[in-house]
């Protein structure tokens, strides 16, 4: 089964995560099919705290890809950026 979710990054203490497709057996922070964009929690000022390619990750999702439950509260998120 195929998957999206994040894969963290960043130093200790510093998390940055990357969204990620990729297979369900594969660890969290290993291989991975395509990167579909990045989250940042600790961005502050005019730094971007989130990216998601939109094209992409609609194209994952219409050949069954599932997004895990931090992924799906991200992709509202990003929608309510949009459409603001």
């Amino acid at each position: 089964m195929v998957v999206i979710r994040l894969s963290r990054g960043g130093a200790k203490a510093r998390p940055f995560y990357n969204i990620v497709v990729a297979d369900k057996r594969v660890r969290r922070d290993g291989r991975f099919i395509e990167r579909l964009g990045f989250y940042n929690p600790l961005a502050k000022g005019n730094e971007e705290g989130l990216r998601i390619a939109q094209d992409r990750l609609s194209y994952w999702q219409g050949v069954g890809a599932q997004a895990s439950p931090t992924v799906e509260r991200l992709i509202k998120v990003a929608a309510k950026k949009i459409a603001a």
